[in-house]
């Protein structure tokens, strides 16, 4: 049976949250069978609990934003910045965790999920005793918006397309599109280190209206009009595409289960993921949540050892 996982002992660090700049500490704890990812703000007395499904994500400007209500005083209780580490949660296949935080945003570390994706495979991962629980796509569901689009589509595993197009001298010198299937390819050492990205001309427009207050050339690639100024360059000739792919990845994740399908994209971000999300789950008809009693049945991109990935 393809089994339900969760961490082996819980897992610390403390970091910056890139649009906040608050100093926080991030803990990961085990979690039981059917829990899912939850949040919880411990800075708050008592804590308050904020579970990482799709209809919780209240704000989707630079980044995926859960509150612990959608109206009413939990409106305003709120954990920024969810992505890398849900990418990273999606990407090693736990199902189960409770994510301790002293702050309103996720530490952005190196400004990849790849942090997140060593934090928690040094806790170690376990298998537990429940079926792992898919949400299978039936029919295609697609959201546009102008010449930005996104799409869920069927198929019997996970794989991922993402189109950029920015326009920008030193983005448009790298590679543009990516297709992968994780059936083949490891999330670890193809997206997970994959780094956020900003262009040098707007970071002070965004400080001015208190965002970005924690980034750095350390947890993000700046780049001006002809080049990237981190020193060291890219980590990978399509980084910029693949960065966007590690986000869509955390954000397909709010849907509550992993995903059996393909999605593609062009130029969407988190407003559009989230759309996509919300309205496949609207569609009866268009998923189902699949078991696999026996591992062998399982597609490849799930059946591997996602440690091993």
């Amino acid at each position: 049976m393809l089994r339900q996982r969760t961490l082996k002992q819980l897992v610390q660090t403390t970091g910056i949250g890139l649009h906040s700049g608050q100093r926080v500490e991030l803990t990961i704890k085990p979690a039981v069978v059917n829990s899912g990812i939850v949040f919880r703000r411990t800075d708050l007395d008592p804590p308050v609990s904020i579970p990482a499904v799709a209809d919780h994500v209240t704000d989707t400007r630079l980044a995926s934003t859960l509150s612990a209500a959608t109206e009413g005083p939990g409106l305003e209780i709120r954990i920024f910045t969810v992505e890398h580490l849900m990418s990273a949660l999606a990407g090693l296949g736990i199902d189960n965790a409770i994510v301790d935080i002293t702050g309103g945003e996720v530490p952005i570390l190196d400004g990849s999920a790849g942090s997140f994706v060593y934090l928690l495979q040094s806790a170690g991962i376990v298998e537990q005793a429940a079926a792992k629980r898919f949400l299978r796509i039936l029919q295609p569901v697609e959201i546009r918006s102008g010449d930005k689009w996104v799409r869920l589509e069927p198929h019997h595993g996970f794989k991922v397309s993402f189109e950029i197009d920015f326009g920008q001298a030193a983005i448009d010198a790298t590679g543009q599109r990516i297709e992968i299937d994780f059936a083949f390819t490891s999330y670890v050492k193809e997206i997970a280190r994959a780094r956020t990205f900003v262009m040098a001309e707007e970071v002070e427009v965004l400080r001015t209206n208190g965002l970005a207050l924690g980034g750095s050339l350390d947890n993000a690639i700046v780049v001006d009009e002809n080049r990237v100024l981190n020193r060291g360059g890219l980590r990978y000739s399509d980084e910029f595409a693949k960065h966007k792919a590690l986000d869509a990845i955390g954000d397909l994740y709010l849907i509550g289960h992993p995903i059996l399908g393909a999605y593609h994209a062009r130029k969407s971000g988190h407003a559009l993921n989230n759309q996509l999300v919300r309205a496949v789950l609207a569609r009866k008809d268009a998923w189902e949540i699949a078991t696999f009693p026996q591992r062998r049945n399982a597609p490849p991109a799930f059946a591997l050892d996602w440690l091993q990935a």
